[in-house]
């Protein structure tokens, strides 16, 4: 086979995936809000369950709801018959995956939704099977061929369930009002974490604040920019409000006669700020590069006053760069 016959191939899939995409979002429809807002009410968990490939699906699709806020497991469907049917509880919403709806596995978890009056989502491709029937609501997979010439292996279906179940939980995430804030409880470590940490939470505080009056003069202020070290000094009013920040740029800028001017005279008024506290680190480092000019070092500041100090190096630390 040559390079260019499987790169023939590998686009070939992908168009067909994409296809089975387009088809699946032109078919949405009330019932998708229905099963929102089953899951929306569910006052238990959502129990994601599948068989094959189906089955890892659904583990995927569970552990993207309990990432966005949604109390929600994958029980395996053998494992259910033989007692994890007790891990199912009268205030749970059952998900089910299966393109056919047929299969076998699925047969007590579907008895016991009906017996306990459990509500039942299915996904699957096939309304009049036995999971289409059983189903309270049907989400149905749209007929579009598996991208595979030779054998029916699961390509396209299991990527539609996929995408079925993001476009669930994403429609989960927005009925909640989930926020980057709530997000981050459940992405602790990695770059994502780090992201949505907050200024707050990385900040210097406020015995690390190089502060100084408008009528300081530029002599002390010079001195209270070298001892801090953070290569800036901000000058606040007599209510505690930042008023503007000297830099280096600002000493360049008034080198003549520099010593015998005062801090509110050399200052830049209203400099770059992080405010409130609660802005993510990852818009801290956007806010430090755009729109120019870049900046190294911003005031955390809350009602217009200085709480504390956020440096690039406090979030390259932290991981967010």
């Amino acid at each position: 086979m040559t390079a260019d016959h499987t790169i023939a191939v590998g686009r070939r899939v992908l168009d067909a995936e994409a296809e089975g995409l387009r088809r699946l979002s032109a078919s949405l429809g009330a019932t998708f809000a229905d099963a929102v807002e089953a899951l929306f009410a569910a006052r238990g968990r959502i129990v994601c369950t599948g068989m094959g490939k189906s089955g890892h699906v659904a583990r995927k699709i569970a552990a993207t709801l309990a990432s966005t806020g949604s109390a929600a497991m994958f029980v395996h469907p053998s494992e259910a018959s033989h007692g994890d049917l007790g891990m199912i509880g009268a205030d749970d919403v059952i998900l089910a995956l299966s393109k056919t709806g047929e299969t076998r596995e699925l047969a007590d978890v579907i008895a016991y939704a009906a017996r306990f009056d459990i509500p039942l989502i299915g996904i699957t491709a096939a309304a009049d099977s036995t999971l289409g029937v059983a189903a309270d609501i049907v989400l149905m997979l749209p007929d579009a061929p598996e991208a595979t010439d030779a054998v029916n292996a699961p390509t396209t279906s299991t990527t539609l369930q996929i995408a079925m179940g993001d476009a669930l939980a994403v429609a989960l995430l927005e009925r909640r009002g989930f926020r980057p804030q709530d997000f981050r409880v459940f992405h602790p470590g990695g770059k994502l974490g780090a992201m949505l940490r907050t200024a707050a939470d990385l900040m210097h505080g406020r015995e690390e604040l190089p502060l100084v009056a408008p009528e300081t003069p530029m002599r002390q202020a010079l001195l209270v920019m070298t001892q801090m070290r953070w290569g800036i000094v901000g000058v606040t009013g007599p209510d505690g409000r930042l008023l503007g920040a000297i830099t280096d740029g600002d000493l360049r800028r008034h080198i003549d006669g520099l010593l015998d001017r005062t801090a509110g005279e050399v200052m830049t008024p209203g400099p770059k700020k992080v405010a409130p506290a609660s802005m993510l680190a990852g818009e801290a480092l956007a806010l430090m590069s755009d729109p120019p000019p870049a900046v190294t070092v911003l005031f955390v500041v809350e009602d217009g006053k200085p709480l504390g100090i956020l440096h690039v190096h406090d979030l390259l630390r932290a991981g967010v760069m």
